[in-house]
């Protein structure tokens, strides 16, 4: 009875707070983490997170679910075409992207600039730290391009094109992390054996489930079997999600292997029409969970004692605006509103927080360095619409390009 209701109350106010905030003109996403923080540890009690709880490792699972469902639908969204097509100047603006917030990251952490953490390796958890930061939220920056009429201008096609490829490079980091977390070593040649299995796996799956899906799925779509064509998706992404993990690398790795396979079959339409049902009930527990897990106590700046984690939380964010803005001069070739890129790159997001949810759950980062995490995702992701649309109004944008190869001329 505990359990039903528990998931009721979290599937009801995941929904009804996500229709809020978007009527405020912000990302679902927040919604559900307010919602999250409202119902969990620290304020109303209702979603269990204490190890003695019986229903946390349902939760935890369900959440997990939610996650790599996400990560699906993430891949099934990936044109790898569009991203070839794009060329050099985005994967320049999605490298910089990446490496600048990593690295502001790292040396903060294993720099002076703050109170030394209470246990954990130190440079353990600056790789974290530095991971946390290299994702973005494209749907954020999408939805405000699209409510400005600016998807045909060249800093858009640059920032969605970087951002597929910052959610690339971002989901081969959390492979490398993962392992760390797992406890792999932290070394030159450890961190390179990662990296290696999250890049191998994810370029052999992709390679050779291209070239069999669409004869696998195309004789399961003309089977007679009332969602068969659904459930068969599901079932592949499960397994490649655990084909991964037991390749060593992470789980949500397989599972955007998966979506970016089924893209490309003939019956991309239907699949991806027949998860969402799927993703409306799973991923936003993975979100109230996470919301759950912060303890919203260590946000008041009235307590001298919390003063370290608004630090850092506000460290973070400076790092990671600054971080992504200059990415809008990594393309020095070309002519456009730098400004408009580098903030369009600025909002985290998804992946951001399971780096910052798998850190949390191995026990890698505390749990106020988490809140000041989540924090800095929060920010970042409030800010960036109203400065995109300050900097588009006050630079303009460049008109759209259909030639794509006036994009790498």
């Amino acid at each position: 009875m505990r359990f039903f209701a528990v998931l009721g109350l979290m599937l009801l106010a995941g929904k009804f707070s996500g229709e809020l905030v978007e009527r405020l003109g912000q990302p679902a996403v927040l919604g559900e983490l307010v919602a999250g923080i409202v119902l969990g540890s620290s304020v109303l009690r209702v979603i269990p997170t204490g190890a003695g709880d019986p229903l946390s490792p349902i939760i935890a699972f369900l959440a997990e679910i939610g996650v790599v469902v996400l990560l699906f639908e993430i891949g099934l969204e990936t044109d790898l075409k569009a991203m070839a097509r794009v060329g050099a100047p985005a994967t320049a603006v999605a490298l910089v992207g990446v490496a600048a917030p990593f690295l502001l990251g790292f040396l903060y952490w294993v720099s002076p600039l703050h109170a030394p953490a209470p246990s954990g390796d130190a440079t353990t958890v600056a790789i974290f730290v530095g991971a946390t930061l290299t994702a973005t939220s494209v749907g954020i920056t999408a939805r405000v391009l699209s409510d400005l009429k600016r998807m045909d201008s060249t800093e858009a096609r640059l920032i969605l094109g970087a951002a597929v490829i910052d959610d690339v490079l971002g989901l081969v980091i959390l492979g490398v992390v993962s392992g760390l977390a797992a406890g792999a070593a932290v070394s030159a040649l450890g961190v390179v054996r990662t990296l290696a299995v999250a890049v191998g796996f994810l370029v052999a799956a992709v390679a050779l489930g291209t070239a069999l899906a669409p004869r696998i799925f195309g004789f399961v779509n003309r089977m007679r079997v009332r969602g068969v064509l659904l459930v068969s998706a599901f079932a592949f992404l499960l397994l490649l999600a655990a084909l991964a993990a037991r390749a060593g690398s992470a789980l949500i790795i397989g599972a955007f292997a998966a979506g970016i396979i089924l893209s490309g079959t003939n019956q991309f339409e239907i699949i991806e029409k027949g998860m969402k049902p799927v993703a409306d009930i799973f991923t936003p527990l993975f979100f109230l969970s996470i919301g759950a897990a912060v303890n919203v106590r260590a946000w008041n700046p009235l307590n001298p004692e919390n003063h370290g984690t608004l630090a850092v939380g506000g460290a973070l964010f400076v790092i990671a605006l600054l971080g992504k803005l200059v990415s809008g001069w990594a393309v020095p070739w070309r002519r456009f509103n730098r400004w408009a890129v580098g903030i369009g790159m600025a909002p985290r997001g998804e992946v951001g927080l399971i780096f910052a949810q798998i850190g949390l759950t191995a026990g890698v980062l505390s749990g106020g360095l988490f809140s000041a995490i989540l924090l800095m995702v929060i920010g970042t992701t409030l800010v960036a619409p109203p400065l995109l649309k300050w900097a588009l109004g006050r630079w303009g944008s460049t008109g759209a390009t259909t030639d794509p190869e006036a994009l790498v001329a």
